[in-house]
């Protein structure tokens, strides 16, 4: 059996060694472990390989809380001690802006993390009857498979919700419709917990008693989603309270619907939300930009400061939502919302906005080249002096880091991450770049 020493953690939580000049990615080993391994797959630079056993083990090294890590793929670093993940996680950062933007931040910023169990509001619950294994499955994939993980509990969900897994698994075994059903999306705001039942097939009158006493017992509301998001809809109670979350900071409440997107982790969102505003630094005269805006998560704190801000999103219902929020909090005099495909910016779209004094970013895992390189044929003076950065994938963070350092103008004034999905081996991070004065150096 071979042996590796692990040198470092990769972007999805494994391993890193080097055997014979190839590079090979561990399943389940740590930096420092000494470990022997067996590839499952083997090609001319690299093998991906599972731990077979631990020969040295990392003092890092912790047991799993949850009884299914190593089966379920939620999770893949609950065995590395929780600082040491958010370490592991900034490494990753600093790792991708320099091997793939050639920049280095000239100030690393403190990480933000916050609860470890229990933060994850919005999930997205897989559910399979397997007669073979004696019923109802509900919860996430098995880890590298397309299979339902046999599970009772996560961890990382709210315990209420964790707790509903037993009882829908019972639930869902009674429906008529339990072969045509085969998600569930859970949405949890400040005043109810929605489950949104995607269902192939109409309800038999049969299944709707079993759903409403199911909603009542438990304190949740039960919608349903038959196609697209359109037909997402309440099923019972039809009076519940709305979904929310609210920013006390702001002063600000957001309604959403339960398959809008929102950040899953609200603790860690109230953070970040005070680490942007403290980067963007605001102020009552200028005019700002929210690329990607979504909902206004960012918006309405930059229109608390008296700015006047124009946010810009790609799906009309999320829009729809932020002119909402907007005249929920009495912003809507400071804000403009506008629906626009930012992946297809150009130069002269960009121009016809007129000047920005600074820009709030937010993409999706694409990132924001488009935008970035819009800049290109917009006047020195017209340019954004600040840019505030918020990426959810350090990979394209980075390519869009160097065409704004290098082709831009811009410097890298600060970086930092945010450990929004504790656990896993997602990366979010946040920038700051600012425009270099003439004649400055790179």
């Amino acid at each position: 059996m071979p042996v590796a020493h692990i040198e470092s953690l990769d972007q999805e939580g494994r391993g890193v060694a080097h055997v014979d000049g190839k590079t090979i990615f561990i399943d389940g080993a740590l930096p420092g472990e000494q470990v022997t391994y067996k590839s499952h797959r083997k090609k001319s630079s690299f093998e991906v390989a599972d731990v077979v056993d631990i020969l040295k083990p990392s003092n890092l090294r912790v047991t799993p809380k949850c009884p299914y890590f190593g089966i379920c793929g939620g999770c893949v670093m609950q065995h590395l001690e929780f600082s040491a993940q958010v370490a592991a996680k900034q490494r990753l950062l600093e790792s991708n802006l320099w091997h793939i933007g050639k920049v280095t931040a000239e100030t690393m910023l403190p990480p933000i993390y916050g609860p470890a169990w229990g933060y994850r509001h919005k999930a997205r619950l897989r559910v399979r009857h397997v007669p073979k294994k004696g019923g109802v499955l509900v919860g996430f994939n098995e880890k590298a498979s397309s299979y339902v993980a046999h599970m009772d509990s996560c961890e990382v969900l709210p315990p209420h919700v964790s707790a509903l897994i037993v009882p829908l698994q019972q639930l869902i075994m009674q429906l008529t419709v339990r072969d045509k059903l085969p998600q569930i999306e859970v949405a949890v705001g400040e005043q109810a917990t929605v489950l949104v039942l995607r269902i192939m097939e109409p309800l038999q009158p049969a299944d709707e008693p079993l759903l409403r006493a199911f909603a009542d017992k438990h304190g949740v509301q039960i919608w349903t989603q038959s196609k697209g998001p359109e037909t997402v809809k309440p099923f019972h109670p039809l009076d519940g309270a709305a979904l929310s979350y609210s920013l006390p900071e702001f002063g600000l409440t957001y309604p959403f619907k339960p398959t809008e997107f929102t950040q899953v982790n609200p603790q860690i969102n109230r953070v970040m939300l005070r680490r942007a505003m403290q980067l963007l630094n605001p102020q009552a005269w200028e005019r700002i930009a929210d690329f990607f805006c979504g909902l206004g998560n960012f918006t309405l704190p930059i229109a608390r400061s008296g700015a006047t801000v124009l946010g810009m999103e790609g799906a009309a219902t999320l829009v729809s939502r932020a002119r909402e929020s907007a005249g929920l909090n009495g912003l809507d005099q400071r804000v403009e919302f506008r629906e626009a495909d930012l992946f297809k910016m150009t130069p002269e779209s960009l121009a016809g906005l007129g000047k920005f004094d600074k820009w709030l970013i937010d993409p999706p895992r694409d990132g924001a080249m488009a935008l970035i390189q819009a800049l290109s044929d917009i006047a020195d003076e017209t340019r954004p002096q600040r840019i505030v950065y918020v990426s959810c994938n350090p990979a394209t963070l980075a390519r869009d880091a160097g065409i704004l350092l290098h082709v831009k103008g811009y410097r890298m004034v600060a970086a930092g991450v945010i450990n929004m999905f504790p656990h896993t081996a997602h990366v979010e991070s946040i920038a700051l770049f600012e425009l270099r004065m003439m004649g400055e150096s790179l």
